[in-house]
């Protein structure tokens, strides 16, 4: 009677009023970009976020301190009936005579809203909503996550920069003559924008959209001496594009004298996509920058920002980081920045911001690297064996390449049986070293070599460019490991962090999506990713902390020697309104110490039809739909782990039954591992019972992870006279996450 009692107000209530939230909420609400994607300290801007699903948006989330948001409306898409209305209507408006100032406004919204139709607009990017932004003053700037609440749920993060520098945005010119023609139903609203080059004062920050086949140019004035800066936000704003190639806007820049000819140009900054140019103005006189696609490409996410001035820009800085609770000197230099010494003290290991402030503006922020370790500085000449620098004990060398093909050689003593790790930090830390690493004896055998070391929480990188290598030492005696440049370049900027030391196991969460939207009391699957250091192969263990407004987490355990587990994630019965920021925590044994992490929130992005990324996110967040039952979520009911034998079977009670008044319900496994499949499911009143099979070559004992089960409500749709019989089928969640382990089978 108890579980009948648990079943009926439950399951089968939740079941039925999922089905029903399945119809109105099936897909998730998606920003694509904001536009402008930015906007000055102290001063308030109106602000598009565009994407898909967007409508009924009412809420505006932006991450950090000092930023207001909220919504003014949520603008229909242009219809293609609309434009053929509003054709026609523009013809008979032109042929009457006379013409009014209301016959003009009227002329002049109409020809906007044609040149503003796009009939061949990405489907991702179709919805607008305007929103207002106030940025306070004291606002610290940067890069910030800005979100919309819709009845659908948050969407993903789109990046929205708090600046210094006064700020304007592009004015596109349309051609009077582009309305009326057949053209209209072409690409016509591209083909007839018009760029003249447009005024500005400098300094300033440029907002622009290039669409396609679109190049944007700007004209200010310069005084002899002033060394001008374009530092351009492109692929910064929108990293990775899924649909593209490349799979980002590749921004080019370049420069003109009054006479048109072309005084400098750049495609990139290092390794950087988005360029970054310089030019020291010979005369007073007038400079015109052009913006484009490198490919001509365009569509309306391919958003910029351009610094442009006499603004400090940070080339080189060395060293990239020191140790935890010591001041350490730092050079500081570049374009617009009197070469300088900062003395940056952090407490706790990590990356931490330097910037420095030249007059009234603020530079770029480079990362500055904080560590544990003892440190020492690279000295010359250290360039070949015989002159290598001796390092003793765990170590971080600061250095760099600072000339092309030039080498650092150290050397360090090691006892047989040892193991070691060699590791550079460069590019990670905003340096353009491709370093190369590799540890030998005296005698010149090569005992370990790396170039390039995937590191999946540099999810902005496409060439992780940093070396790491770990080894056994073979027998006692001396080593030598040496970092080169493997493209042969070098010069001050090619700073380098070298760690010698033993192994340091350890690792670092990240838990995606970085918004979950639950319904009800129904579960939501979220990934979360091991990244493991160092040899460090632990199972580790999930919790919510206590301050995540008493959600629950299902499944919380990545199994030793494993990289992501699939987890689900349930609200309270009554959850709060609105959006509720969550934090989940890693918990594992490293060599003899219990050790703590915090998991950091990332979106799983798709760059040109292929390569995903984990892009940071500032925050992990929630919001619920719906309110939830008073009892909790649909329930396993059996005991778990789940023991599966291998070649053979296994079964469990779950809290969903095999029919309902609206229909039957289908379970089956969400993405099993190999090896593991749902065999039978057999359907009682209240509660079904699943076997599991694990295949006897396929699935090992020792195998462990969860198992996600969906559920379906299937409707069978009698023929009428007016349609033929049909099957509907509406995915109504999942269950709780269910651990599992592969065991080895009974004898007979």
């Amino acid at each position: 009677m108890r579980i009948r009692e648990y079943l009926m107000p439950s399951a089968l209530a939740i079941l039925l009023a999922a089905a029903s939230a399945a119809r109105a909420q099936s897909f998730a609400p998606r920003a694509g970009y904001v536009f402008p994607a930015g906007g000055r300290q102290g001063r308030t801007v109106e602000v598009q976020v565009c994407g898909q699903f967007l409508r009924g948006a009412h809420r505006v989330h932006v991450s950090g301190d000092g930023v207001r948001a909220t919504v003014i409306e949520y603008v229909k898409p242009t219809t293609l009936r609309q434009v053929m209305d509003g054709r026609d209507k523009l013809k008979e408006l032109q042929q009457q005579r006379p013409k009014t100032a209301e016959i003009g406004e009227e002329i002049a919204a109409l020809r906007e809203m044609l040149l503003s139709f796009d009939r061949n607009a990405h489907p991702a990017l179709v919805d607008t909503v305007r929103v207002e932004v106030t940025v306070e003053a004291g606002a610290a700037p940067g890069p910030r996550d800005l979100r919309l609440l819709t009845p659908r749920g948050l969407t993903n993060p789109v990046v929205f920069c708090v600046g210094q520098l006064p700020e304007c945005c592009e004015r596109e010119t349309t051609n009077p003559n582009a309305y009326p023609g057949s053209s209209l139903y072409g690409r016509v609203p591209q083909a007839s924008r018009i760029q003249r080059d447009m005024p500005v004062t400098v300094p300033t920050v440029i907002n622009g959209q290039i669409m396609p086949g679109d190049v944007d140019r700007f004209r200010f004035e310069v005084s002899k001496g002033q060394r001008v800066v374009a530092s351009v936000c492109a692929r910064a704003l929108v990293p990775y594009l899924a649909d593209a190639v490349p799979g980002w806007f590749q921004a080019t820049v370049a420069l003109y004298d009054a006479d048109g000819n072309e005084v400098a140009y750049a495609d990139d900054y290092r390794y950087h996509p988005d360029p970054v140019l310089v030019y020291d103005v010979p005369a007073d006189g007038e400079l015109t920058l052009e913006i484009r696609d490198a490919i001509y490409r365009g569509r309306k996410d391919f958003v910029y920002r351009i610094a442009l001035g006499e603004i400090p820009f940070i080339t080189t800085m060395f060293p990239l980081g020191g140790r935890a609770g010591q001041a350490t000197p730092v050079e500081v230099s570049g374009w617009n920045v009197t070469p300088k010494r900062l003395t940056p003290q952090h407490p706790a290991p990590g990356t931490y911001a330097v910037t420095v402030e030249e007059g009234a503006w603020r530079s770029n922020a480079r990362p500055f690297a904080v560590d544990t370790l003892p440190e020492c500085l690279e000295e010359e000449p250290n360039g070949r064996p015989a002159d290598a620098q001796p390092v003793s004990g765990p170590v971080i060398v600061n250095g760099r390449i600072a000339r092309p093909r030039d080498a650092d050689v150290f050397r360090f003593e090691g006892g047989a049986g040892e193991e070691r790790v060699a590791e550079v930090l460069a590019r990670r830390l905003a340096s353009p070293l491709d370093s190369r690493l590799r540890v030998t004896d005296t005698a010149g055998r090569t005992l370990a070599a790396n170039d390039d070391h995937v590191d999946k929480g540099a999810g902005l990188h496409t060439h992780h460019a940093d070396s790491y290598v770990r080894f056994t030492v073979p027998a006692d005696g001396v080593y030598l490991v040496s970092v080169t440049d493997a493209q042969q370049k070098g010069g001050p900027a090619h700073a380098y962090r070298l760690r010698v030391s033993p192994p340091r196991p350890d690792f670092a969460l990240r838990v995606a999506p970085s918004a979950v939207t639950l319904r009800g009391v129904q579960n939501e699957v979220v990934t979360v990713y091991a990244l493991r250091r160092d040899g460090f192969d632990g199972p580790i263990r999930l919790a919510l902390t206590d301050n995540s407004d008493g959600f629950v987490l299902g499944g919380g355990m990545i199994p030793a020697g494993q990289d992501h587990v699939r987890v689900t994630l349930s609200a309270p019965p009554n959850p709060a309104r609105g959006i509720h920021r969550l934090h989940l925590e890693g918990r594992a044994r490293v060599a003899g110490h219990n050790v703590v992490r915090q998991a950091a929130a990332a979106e799983d992005l798709m760059q040109a039809f292929a390569y995903r990324h984990l892009v940071p996110a500032d925050e992990w967040l929630a919001t619920v739909n719906g309110r939830g039952g008073r009892r909790g979520p649909v329930r396993v009911l059996g005991r778990l782990p789940l023991r599966i034998p291998a070649g053979g079977t296994a079964s469990v009670r779950v809290g969903i039954p095999a029919e309902t008044p609206a229909g039957k319900i289908e379970l089956e496994l969400s993405d099993p591992p190999d090896g593991i499949a749902l065999r039978d499911v057999a359907g009682k009143a209240l509660t079904s019972e699943l076997v599991l099979e694990g295949d006897a070559d396929t699935a090992k004992a020792g195998l462990r992870g969860n198992l996600i089960v969906s559920a379906f409500l299937v409707q069978e749709q009698p023929a009428t006279d007016e349609r033929p019989a049909n099957v509907r089928r509406i995915p109504l969640g999942v269950l709780p996450a269910m651990p599992f382990e592969i065991v080895d089978a009974q004898p007979r």
